[in-house]
């Protein structure tokens, strides 16, 4: 943990005061503000420049406390919770009377976790109450996993921001809906779907399109200033070296598989062989091919299993409404 006490119990303060405060989970820096508080939660949406009817993320301080956020826990919610909390696993529960429907998007329901990270626990501590935050960026944009993604972003928007150092899973969380008699994950994240199976004994939905409105899956998001296009694994270099020659400043994700290819682009990611690290690093090289004046981004989606699944979510909606894998480069 990186930030101080004194820090933390300011930020405690700013929240307390109806403001703002960036601060480090295990998955991405959130956009904090006092859970209870309308005109707060408002400012969030503002800030962001995020429709109002995106609900967004309740963050409490240890499971035994989801009873005081949710109408009712069933026992579905009480295994994961003890399971995966704290960790990178939202449930989506029946709203209780202290969540205003400014943070749920009009919706009945509401979407809870328990963070994975000594600063944003202790912030939770030291404020005393529950934190409504979605990541620290604008809407649609690449996620922050450091406090410099978040400042750079946000600037002076922001009234205070924790800095806990770069962020370890690197992907939004895991969001279940357990309001009904099966869960459905809404969106991978940081937990695996294979993770959760283990833990309930039964296979686990993961629907393309959800019917209840979530954070994280409108039809673009995560998205870079460059235009992302997914392309099959075998033809990333071909269709990277034939959109350079066209005129575009592309920016290549090599696969593992093909490391130590000698690719003709302006700018080349070598992706790790882990999924882990891709997950941990996917938004930081989104960000650098940017600032190296990519105008496109060439990747292929990884085998969608694990957090390979997550990320493969989430170069999808960076990618945009368009065909998920067709060779769909433009040229000149």
């Amino acid at each position: 943990m990186t930030a101080r006490t004194s820090d933390i119990e300011m930020a405690a303060g700013v929240l307390r005061g109806g403001g703002l405060v960036a601060f480090p989970t295990e998955t991405v820096y959130g956009l904090g503000a006092d859970a209870e508080d309308p005109g707060a939660v408002g400012r969030i949406f503002q800030v962001k420049g995020r429709p109002p009817s995106h609900p967004l993320i309740v963050h409490i301080g240890g499971a035994e406390q989801l009873g005081d956020w949710v109408e009712d826990v069933p026992a579905t919610a009480r295994l994961l919770a003890e399971h995966f909390w704290p960790g990178p696993l939202t449930l989506v529960l029946r709203r209780g009377r202290r969540v205003p429907l400014e943070a749920t998007g009009g919706l009945e329901t509401v979407a809870v976790r328990v963070p994975d990270h000594p600063v944003a626990l202790a912030l939770l501590s030291a404020f005393g109450g529950g934190v409504t935050a979605p990541s620290a960026n604008r809407f649609g944009s690449v996620s922050p996993t450091t406090a410099d993604h978040v400042s750079a972003e946000l600037g002076d928007a922001v009234d205070f921001v924790l800095d806990g150092g770069p962020c370890e899973v690197g992907v939004e969380s895991t969001i279940v809906d357990v309001t009904g008699e099966i869960p459905s994950v809404l969106r991978p994240g940081g937990v695996t779907r294979e993770d959760l199976e283990a833990v309930l004994g039964y296979p686990l939905a993961v629907p393309a399109a959800s019917p209840v409105r979530v954070p994280g899956q409108h039809p673009s998001h995560y998205a870079p200033r460059a235009r992302v296009v997914l392309v099959e694994p075998e033809k990333v270099i071909v269709e990277a070296e034939l959109a350079q020659e066209s005129g575009h400043q592309v920016g290549l994700f090599l696969p593992a598989s093909l490391a130590g290819a000698v690719v003709k682009a302006h700018a080349v990611v070598a992706l790790p062989d882990s999924m882990a690290a891709y997950a941990r690093g996917l938004y930081r090289f989104l960000r650098e091919l940017d600032e190296q004046g990519c105008d496109l981004i060439i990747a292929s989606l990884p085998v969608e299993e694990g957090l390979g699944l997550a990320i493969a979510n989430r170069l999808r909606r960076a990618a945009g409404p368009r065909p998920a894998s067709t060779g769909d480069v433009p040229r000149e």
